[in-house]
This record gives C-alpha cells, structure tokens and sequence, in this order.
C-alpha cells in the first residue's frame, strides 16, 4: 500500500465518522442533514491533503494563516489540468496588512471583529472586481487576543454593531453573518446559545445574513444545536497536527 493510499483510506474514514457526528447532531436538533457545511481546516497540512479531500468530496476548506493559505489556494487553483474547484474560508485572527493577499483567494472571511480591518478588507477587496463574503467575529467571553467583536459594546472600533454597520456600508463587502469560538475551559453551550442570540438579531435587522459559523472537532454537537450553519473541523478530520514553528 503506498503512502497516500493509506493516507486517503485514513481520511476517508476520519471523514465518515465527521459525517456521521453532523448526521446525528442534525437529528437530535430537529434540523435537515443538509443545513450544515462542513469546512475541512487544513493548517499545518499539506495540499496533498486537500486535494485527497477534495477526492472523497470535501468541497470547502479553511485556514488560519495567510501564507500557507495563498500557497495552498494557488497550487490547487483549477486550470488546464482541472483543479478541485473548492471554497476557501479564512477563519482565523486576520492583520489589516494581509488583507490584499487574502482577498486575492478567500470566498469567505470568517474573522472580521473591528472596524479598521472591515475597511481594508472592502478596499482590497474592491481592487478584485467582485464583492467578499465576511462573517462578523462575535467575542463569547471578551478575552483580549482571541479576536471577536463585543456583542455588548457600543465601541466604534471593536462594538459589534459598529463592526456590522462599517460592512454594511461597504459596497466591496457583503454581510453574511456571525462566527465564534468557544471559550477556553468553559462549556460551549451557553456561549453558542449567545452567540444564537447574536446572530437572531442580526437576521431580524439584516436578513440575509443568515450563516452562523461554529464548533470544532470537540463542540461540533453543541454548536449544530445552536442553530450552526457551517462547522470548522480540523483534527478530526485530519487527525493529530503538527507543532507549529
């Protein structure tokens, strides 16, 4: 058996025991099987990865870091040879200066939380031609350095209605909702039964803006349950990652 045969086989199954967690937690909360996205995050892993995902039907994928991202984006970018044609979300914590990099491949932004990075995400993505879907990062505990917008602050920098209201107003941006992380050490219940709240404001005011972003390979149950939209699965699906250096 060569390496990526085995490699494949393991993801195939990681993948259908990912599946078959969505499956269940979709029942129990009353919901269809196919009101969840499942978005593959791929940091620390190779594109080799990606494209045997991509095989076994994996269509979205996320990542937090800008260079390993666009890396990956550009090598598996579809062209003369048929690329995978797949959905790149980046999810994580996001610097104003990486903006124009990332608007060159993103389809979705999951992380925008201040006013600052909302205008120059708008003003690179305007250089791009096409609007960029962003998700309003929603603070669930208000610690300082895990990114989120304050849900109960009328800040104008990181308040998350001003954060909502600066989108709103950008012609190269498009509002489609609410991500969040749960808290460290904490249940993920209460903290996605606000971030549940948030979001059901948000859609009362702004209809479309309908995605809710949620859950990881530990809380993905308790997040679909919340009313999740997409879930950000990596270890489960690609096992144990390597140590970042």
């Amino acid at each position: 058996m060569t390496v990526d045969t085995e490699r494949r086989r393991e993801l195939a199954d990681r993948l259908t025991a990912v599946r078959s967690r969505l499956a269940a937690a979709t029942a129990a909360a009353g919901r269809p099987a196919d009101s969840v996205t499942l978005i593959a995050v791929t940091k620390t892993y190779p594109a080799a990865d990606v494209r045997l995902l991509a095989e076994l039907g994996v269509t979205d994928v996320g990542e937090n870091r800008d260079q390993e991202a666009a890396a990956k984006a550009a090598e598996l970018a579809p062209g003369p040879s048929g690329g995978p044609g797949l959905r790149w979300h980046f999810v994580g914590q996001l610097q104003r200066n990486k903006c124009r990099s990332v608007v060159g491949y993103a389809d979705l932004v999951h992380s925008v939380d201040r006013v600052p990075l909302a205008r120059a995400l708008a003003a690179a993505a305007g250089r791009r031609g096409r609007p960029l879907d962003v998700l309003v990062q929603v603070s669930l505990d208000g610690v300082t350095g895990r990114g989120g917008a304050l849900p109960d602050s009328a800040d104008a920098v990181t308040g998350f209605w001003p954060v909502v209201e600066c989108v709103l107003g950008q012609s190269d941006l498009r509002l489609a909702g609410v991500m969040a992380v749960a808290p460290l050490g904490q249940p993920a219940e209460p903290a996605f039964a606000r971030l549940a709240e948030v979001s059901a404001q948000l859609r009362a005011a702004v209809p479309e803006a309908w995605m809710v972003s949620a859950g990881m390979s530990a809380d993905l149950e308790a997040a679909v349950d919340a009313g999740a939209t997409h879930v950000r699965v990596g270890s489960a699906l690609l096992g144990k990652r390597p140590t970042l250096r």
